[in-house]
């Protein structure tokens, strides 16, 4: 059974120092992927953008700066707010969001609730595939045997 964990917020699209823009997002955890996150971004366009990267680096940005290459997240406080921003690079551009740090947070925090840190492999029942793939069937008995035991001379035979 799938646990989504969802959060409609509104972000701002840094275009310049003196310039933002705001665009209705979706912050969206699923326990059938419960390493991801994925951000749906409604920019009026036909179709969303959708970003997906690891509720760990989302986790560790509320607190700190991380992240390299196309996701790197940190916190940040202006005058009047707490904010994370989030920079993200793809071959099609580069973007810089701020969302509100409170809002990230508790959303965070709920994903946590469902999901454990640590917890995560359970959920994917990789042990299960991976003793399904691993066991023996009958007829590999044939490839385990030795094929050449019965080339070589038996006791008594040259």
């Amino acid at each position: 059974m799938q646990n989504a964990v969802e959060r409609e917020l509104e972000v701002k699209l840094v275009l310049s120092p003196e310039r933002s823009v705001a665009v209705p997002a979706r912050l969206s955890y699923f326990t059938d992927d419960p390493y991801a996150v994925h951000i749906t971004f409604h920019i009026g366009s036909e179709a969303p953008v959708h970003w997906t990267f690891a509720r760990e680096l989302l986790v560790e940005g509320v607190f700190r700066p991380c992240g390299h290459g196309d996701v790197r997240i940190w916190p940040t406080r202006t005058e009047d707010q707490a904010l994370i921003c989030v920079a993200l690079t793809s071959p099609d551009g580069n973007a810089l969001l701020e969302m509100p740090s409170g809002a990230v947070a508790a959303w965070t925090e709920r994903t946590l609730r469902v999901v454990p840190p640590g917890t995560e492999g359970a959920l994917l029942g990789l042990d299960g595939a991976l003793s399904e793939l691993l066991t023996p069937l009958p007829a590999d008995d044939l490839w385990l045997s030795d094929p050449w035991a019965q080339d070589e001379p038996q006791d008594g035979e040259s």
